[in-house]
């Protein structure tokens, strides 16, 4: 039967039981069915914490010892131990059930309530004595019967009345009747003791043998103190001893050698070295054996290696009772060598010391961390297997992997369920106390811990694979906010490789280092259940969320990747720039203008436009005045969905946003140049072939700028980019090959810190071209207005032909005095009056006179009325200085730095270059 199936069943029963609604309501059945099925499919209590009901029933053991209540505790550990052979998926169920059901255990828990649950034995049979049945038959009374009789024809009445006499006064010995004889007088151990023949001589020379314990230390006739002189075998026994950790009469508790005896047949030098080497190994065993003797109940990660200690320690003690039982029962001659002794365990003394020597380094060090025992033993394995000592290192390597299974498994339950565990202070990632948005879950609500040096609270050796878990968990609770997460049970799990000994270093890679062969295991650990995660949220990320139209967007709008859609954004701008027109000047008509001019390659509603009033010019003829004024605070915002905002985040759309006003001033320079506004005069410049020799100049800086950021900037970095997504295995690694591409673009374009000098000069330049269209502009009007000055005072002549013939002198001075007094700009504002009524034409010949007269008046200011010739010179002059401090600092900076973008530098450098002549101009 299937899932489903199974569950509507018991739905069905649990309505019928619980609701009772008759089938004759069919509607109302079917109703109640199916919200009762939704409500179990779409639960919210997730699974009991089986870790936290053992840390509880753990805590409540402790705590009634704590309160003087250890039988009670006693009782419970020892249920709990019964119970383990039984576990099932419901248990932690049951045991938290009777946790919540308890109230006040530690006070109102009585040991004698467990006699209730024990059930009454059947049929029980009262217990019978002999002395019951003795009673019962009768014969309890009849001493006779337990007389001994003496069946030997040589026997007497003496002697059987002595023998009678004996068997009335002394019960019966045997153990079924012993009881059914009254006790006049109660019987010593001395009573039941049973005669050996020869006993007393052994137990004589059992206490002889031991006589030298309790031997007294006279003083010599030189004042020192006699030595008791002891055996080998002696001498064994008691070495023996001290190293299982007992007390001893030739060691002391610190394991020093008593300095009152002395080995038979042996001189003191030689004894003493013999005996303090076996004491120097009893030193490094102690605080081993005092370590695996405490009880730890707070980290379990400890409690695994406390465990791997005491079985090393019994390893080694039941090699200490073997070479004990050879000198037990001997029946034959046996050599007793102290020495041979101290070689057959130095194998097994090898490894203890290193675990010694490790608890007393962790236990030195302050404020330490449980896993810091995991460090030390991968670098205790790593330098035994350097040595040659086999032995050691299966040994270590054995109680490492042990202790690493442990804490694999906060590490599984993080990269599989997306959780940490409760009270786990062994992990290295923490949560955020704050709820983050949704688009910085990613970066700010988990992170991983570090000490107040900014060391990751985590072994050194998993360094390399901390990434890669932290990831994991994190696409992991990604997936669950996106309702893409599927809980291990439902999914295919994939086999877990295994992290113990025997697999990880197998007998054909005896050679190889243990860090690769740990690194090798432990990498297809984490592949196992970091691949799975990570691929299928960037299969949501790009297929569903549209990551990759979300950087072609972003290439569009603020690369300017379409040039027909961008140079219709700009020109836009532009014009209104050029037209003093303020209209533009406000974010909603901005909004319609960037939606208008970029609906071929972005969704209009996730575009919209800001203005920035920090660059806004005071004037509209300032804003047209400089590149640095105006075009920086246009803001184009393109609006990405939160899970896109994780890779893209707003402090990049900043660097995308800096780029964007870069190639907007660039493309300014570009259009006033391509562009210029020509008058109506066809009276020749005087200093038209300096002018665009300039313009030319600026043309080609200009041209060679944009391709240069189009060709060898953008596009290359853009397919290098591409490439790299195709390798990239999760979020960071998109986020990061996105944020390289960014940085790339950036330092390669100039934008960077250290180049914000050649920056301003590039900026400079583009002045320059504003300056020289104003300028030619300037100069264009004022030979117009001449030429009209001249038209007008011809006409004006013509009329007057024959009064000036009679007064030559009056005209010529009638004349100069129009001249000097502007008696033309009344002229011309009649002039004005006339174009006024021509209709339509009226408003834009008063708006290019009111532009024309604007640039002059801003020209001559500029220019300090200096003529046109001075300025050209003077803006040529500026060309030249600023190209070759542009050239010259890209060249010096590109040598000087190790930066991937000082090679593109150098080729702009090179590119700049070209335009620099050594011979200068001749005006």
């Amino acid at each position: 039967m299937s899932y489903l199936s199974e569950l509507a069943a018991l739905t069905d029963e649990l309505i019928d039981a619980v609701a009772a609604v008759p089938k004759s309501q069919k509607r109302k059945l079917q109703s109640l069915r199916q919200s009762t099925v939704q409500s179990l499919l779409n639960q919210n209590f997730l699974r009991t914490n089986q870790f936290e009901v053992q840390n509880r029933l753990t805590g409540l053991v402790e705590r009634f010892r704590i309160v003087n209540r250890e039988p009670l505790g006693d009782a419970l550990e020892q249920r709990l131990d019964a119970l383990k052979p039984h576990v099932n998926d419901f248990t932690p169920e049951v045991l938290q059930f009777l946790l919540e059901l308890s109230d006040k255990p530690a006070q109102k828990s009585r040991l004698s309530d467990l006699e209730r649950l024990k059930e009454p034995e059947k049929d029980a049979v009262p217990n019978l004595t002999w002395r019951q049945i003795a009673k019962e038959d009768g014969w309890h009374q009849e001493r006779a019967l337990w007389k001994i009789l003496d069946h030997a024809p040589s026997s007497d009445e003496e002697d059987y009345y002595e023998r009678e006499h004996v068997a009335s006064d002394v019960s019966i010995a045997s153990p079924s009747t012993a009881s059914s004889v009254p006790d006049d007088a109660p019987r010593t151990a001395q009573d039941l003791a049973m005669r050996l023949p020869g006993g007393e001589g052994l137990l004589r020379r059992i206490l002889d043998s031991q006589d030298w314990r309790n031997a007294t230390h006279d003083l010599d006739p030189d004042g020192r103190q006699k030595k008791t002189p002891i055996t080998s075998l002696q001498l064994l026994r008691e070495v023996i001893f001290m190293l299982r950790g007992l007390p001893t009469s030739l060691f002391d508790l610190a394991c020093k050698p008593v300095p009152e005896y002395v080995l038979e047949g042996v001189s003191w030098q030689t004894y003493d070295a013999l005996v303090n080497t076996f004491s120097e190994c009893g030193r490094k065993l102690a605080p081993l054996r005092i370590y695996a003797s405490k009880k730890e109940k707070e980290e379990p990660l400890l409690q695994v290696f406390q465990d791997s200690l005491q079985r090393a320690l019994q390893a080694f003690d039941q090699e200490l009772t073997a070479i004990q039982g050879r000198f037990v029962a001997i029946h034959k001659d046996v050599i007793v060598s102290l020495v041979a002794m101290l070689a057959e365990l130095g194998p097994s003394l090898a490894p203890l010391y290193v675990l010694s020597g490790i608890v007393q380094q962790v236990h030195r060090e302050r404020n330490t961390k449980a896993f810091r025992y995991l460090e030390s033993l991968y670098d205790a394995v790593g330098v035994a297997q350097m040595e040659g000592s086999l032995d050691v290192y299966k040994l270590l390597g054995t109680i490492f992997l042990d202790c690493f299974q442990v804490y694999l498994k906060p590490i599984r339950f993080w990269m599989e369920e997306g959780e940490l565990l409760a009270g786990d202070r062994t992990f290295f990632i923490g949560k955020s106390s704050t709820r983050p948005q949704l688009h910085q879950i990613w970066e700010q609500q988990f992170h991983q811990l570090v000490s107040s040096e900014g060391v990751l609270n985590a072994p050194r050796f998993l360094s390399p694979a901390v990434d890669r878990i932290v990831r994991a968990g994190k696409s992991i609770v990604v997936l669950k906010h996106l309702k893409q997460y599927s809980p291990v049970a439902d999914r295919m799990k994939a086999e877990e490789p295994p992290m113990e000994f025997a697999a990880v270093c197998s007998d054909g890679t005896s050679f190889a280092p243990f860090s690769e062969l740990f690194g090798n295991a432990f990498n297809k650990w984490i592949q196992s259940k970091y691949h799975s995660a990570s691929i299928t949220l960037l299969d949501i990320l790009f297929d569903s969320y549209g990551l990759s139209r979300a950087f072609d967007a972003l290439r569009c709008l603020y690369l300017m990747s379409d040039g027909a859609t961008s140079d219709a954004f700009a020109s836009t701008i532009f014009r209104q720039l050029d037209n003093f027109s303020t209209s533009w000047n406000d974010k909603f008509t901005l909004t319609e203008i960037a939606q208008e001019a970029f609906s071929q390659c972005v969704a209009g509603h996730r575009l919209s436009a800001d203005i920035d009033q920090r660059y806004i010019a005071d004037s509209p003829a300032a804003s047209r005045a400089s590149v640095r004024n105006t075009l920086p605070a246009i803001r184009l915002i393109y609006h990405l969905p939160w899970p896109i905002q994780m890779i893209i985040s707003p402090a990049e759309v900043k660097g995308y946003q800096t780029m964007f006003v870069f190639l907007l001033q660039t493309r300014r320079a570009i259009y006033l140049l391509k562009h210029p506004l020509l008058g109506t005069t066809t009276t020749p410049a005087r200093h038209q072939s300096t002018y665009y020799l300039l313009r030319t100049k600026l043309l080609w800086f200009c041209n060679t700028m944009m391709s240069y950021l189009t060709t060898l900037v953008f596009a290359l970095n853009i397919n290098k980019m591409d490439e790299a997504l195709q390798h990239a295995l999760d979020v960071d690694d998109v986020g990061e090959v996105h944020s390289k591409f960014l940085d790339r673009i950036l330092s390669e374009s100039c934008q960077g810190k250290r180049l914000r000098p050649i920056r301003d000069c590039i900026l400079d330049i583009y002045d320059l071209a504003i300056k020289l269209e104003d300028s030619h502009q300037a100069e264009m009007a004022r030979l117009e207005e001449e030429q009209q000055e001249i038209s007008r005072l011809s006409t004006f002549s013509a009329s007057q032909q024959q009064q000036q013939q009679k007064r030559k002198t009056r005209a010529g001075r009638t004349a100069s005095l129009y001249s000097k007094t502007g008696l033309g700009v009344g002229l011309d504002g009649e002039e004005d009056g006339d174009d006024e009524d021509e209709g339509d034409g009226a408003a834009c010949a008063v708006r290019e006179e009111k532009w024309k007269r604007s640039i002059m008046e801003d020209a001559r200011a500029r220019g300090n009325n200096k003529s046109t010739a001075a300025i050209l010179k003077e803006m040529h002059s500026d060309f030249e200085r600023h190209l070759r401090f542009v050239a010259s600092g890209l060249r010096g900076v590109a040598r000087g730095s190790r930066e991937d973008a000082a090679a593109k530098w150098d080729l702009l450098a090179e590119m700049l270059e070209g335009g620099i002549k050594e011979a200068r101009h001749v005006f």
